[in-house]
């Protein structure tokens, strides 16, 4: 048994024979960034200030040797073999640092579909390099050459090694950029995108049940927040509730069914607001969530969606019994603006 030092937080973890760093980290609940698991994609790279370890077979084009005599490393890879190794990752609460934000970076829309009445959704594939970014985060879209403003769009998949991201976008009645996307951006035409910006990522060395609520576009992000802890292999239940107004206005149903199939401790919930069907809860979500929750002075509690409606989230959590620290929320405005972390907070550029 070794011990992962964090610093500048000075906070541990034991790391089982056998296991690798980002495996020992994981098991604990921190989420070092990672993509290919595989020593390929350099994601997980950090420095490696004390202590020994096997950094097992990495391709040179993710981690130069001019970076390993520097002490870096590939922690999807890399095993202690010293009692003790000392990292540099996080920040003082031991939370992960956020990546610098880029400008106008080309993507090509690959595809494009309608998912609900008022939702199309886009998939997005870089030309240069990936956009780096946390699952809750947002990039901006826009088209300056044609008068149309950039707005603030949340990514709903968690990062993946092509960088593809995916936006669901809702209309807005007097929304230009959210009409140009529906009714003029088409699947083969570039398009430029600038992020991620955003700090909702909550906590991911979070360690209790999870309750994630979304209404409308706000389901994005927490998609993104979703499939990253199934994926990582979260062991905590992690029940969603999604508010919709009809059936019309239900999408993504199909990927939570088959999370729900696919992982033991994932379930989904969906209310409808404005009628009733069979198969859906009925009401608003501080109606349905009493009927679902008795307690939720143990959960982390997840909210995004408009402003109306992540206040009536955070009202009905809190009388079930949810800490405020342990409450995390992203309220969607007509023009949000883009919100960078502090350098404390960033990763180097």
């Amino acid at each position: 048994m070794a011990r992962i030092v964090m610093q500048p937080s000075g906070k541990a973890v034991d790391c089982a024979y056998g296991d690798t760093v980002l495996t020992a980290l994981e098991k604990a609940g921190y989420a070092l960034p990672n993509n290919c698991r595989a020593g390929a994609c350099g994601e997980c790279k950090v420095k490696v200030t004390s202590g020994q370890f096997d950094q097992g077979m990495v391709l040179d084009m993710a981690l130069s040797q001019e970076e390993r005599k520097q002490g870096y490393g590939l922690m999807c890879m890399a095993k202690p073999i010293s009692e003790e190794l000392v990292i540099e990752w996080g920040t003082l609460d031991a939370k992960p640092k956020l990546f610098p934000p880029r400008e106008d970076a080309l993507f090509v829309v690959v595809d494009k579909k309608a998912v609900a009445a008022r939702v199309v959704e886009l998939r997005l594939r870089p030309v240069g390099q990936p956009i780096r970014y946390w699952p809750g985060q947002y990039v901006t879209v826009g088209n300056p050459r044609a008068d149309i403003p950039a707005r603030a769009y949340s990514i709903s998949n968690a990062p993946r090694p092509d960088g593809e991201l995916v936006l669901q976008v809702a209309r807005a009645d007097d929304g230009k950029t959210s009409n140009w996307i529906h009714d003029t951006l088409a699947t083969g035409d570039n398009v430029k995108i600038s992020g991620a910006y955003g700090t909702f990522i909550g906590d991911p060395s979070v360690d209790t049940p999870v309750l994630c609520l979304a209404a409308g576009t706000g389901l994005a992000p927490i998609l993104a927040l979703a499939e990253a802890a199934l994926r990582r292999g979260f062991k905590k239940p992690v029940t969603m509730v999604f508010s919709a107004r009809t059936k019309e206005d239900v999408y993504s149903q199909g990927m939570m069914a088959w999370w729900r199939t696919k992982h033991r401790t994932f379930d989904y919930k969906i209310t409808l607001t404005r009628e009733q069907a069979e198969g859906y809860l009925a009401g608003r979500v501080d109606v349905v969530l009493p009927q679902l929750f008795k307690d939720l002075s143990k959960h982390t509690i997840f909210a995004a969606g408009s402003p109306e409606f992540v206040d009536a989230c955070v009202a009905v959590v809190k009388q079930l019994g949810a800490k405020d620290e342990l409450i995390h929320t992203e309220g969607f405005f007509a023009q949000q603006q883009p919100v960078t972390a502090d350098a404390d907070h960033l990763l180097p550029a």
